[in-house]
């Protein structure tokens, strides 16, 4: 009988999406491609409030990640190389990292030359707005604040970026993709 209580758990969970544990949820919906990301604010690095709405106008990509995260990492250097490149026509990068220490966080940016901007998640709550469930997620979003792509896994290269970042500034078909 206990074991039927959770398997309908179980089944409970799948269809909801998440299951708070001590007022934290893992990742609970994943924003539908074509739809209005919703707004948040996090505070960056330097404790400045940084909000995803001040960014209206340009071409975004929310990248969720850690520092004990190697895929993550390791496409790090991608989104720096396009963000220097692209930055003055219209392009950010915000780097939202998911419970960390901001010192720890800090150290890893300055070791690694990065300079968009780093904003601190220290209570999961944009990752689980955004659906997030396991790192690297990334989120294209529009000038107009729409999600035009959403990115589960390490697969963003400078090609991967710019090729995205001109079909969106072009407003060609969206997708979803995932690394399987």
């Amino acid at each position: 009988m206990k074991y039927l209580s959770f398997l309908k758990m179980g089944l409970l969970i799948a269809a909801v999406g998440f299951l708070p544990i001590d007022g934290l949820g893992m990742g609970s919906r994943v924003p539908a491609v074509g739809t209005t990301a919703e707004d948040f604010r996090l505070a960056d690095l330097d404790g400045k409030q940084q909000s995803l709405s001040q960014y209206r106008g340009k071409v975004v990509l929310v990248n969720f990640w850690a520092t004990w995260c190697k895929p993550c990492t390791t496409e790090m250097p991608a989104m720096q190389a396009i963000y220097e490149k692209l930055r003055d026509q219209g392009f950010v990068v915000l780097a939202v990292n998911e419970l960390e220490d901001e010192v720890k966080v800090r150290e890893h940016i300055t070791q690694h030359g990065h300079t968009f901007p780093v904003l601190m998640d220290r209570d999961n709550k944009v990752a689980n707005q955004f659906g997030v469930f396991g790192l690297p997620v990334s989120v294209f979003i529009d000038e107009k604040g729409v999600v035009q792509e959403y990115i589960k896994g390490g697969l963003l290269t400078e090609q991967v970026i710019l090729d995205t970042v001109a079909r969106i500034q072009k407003s060609e078909p969206m997708k979803a993709a995932s690394l399987k």
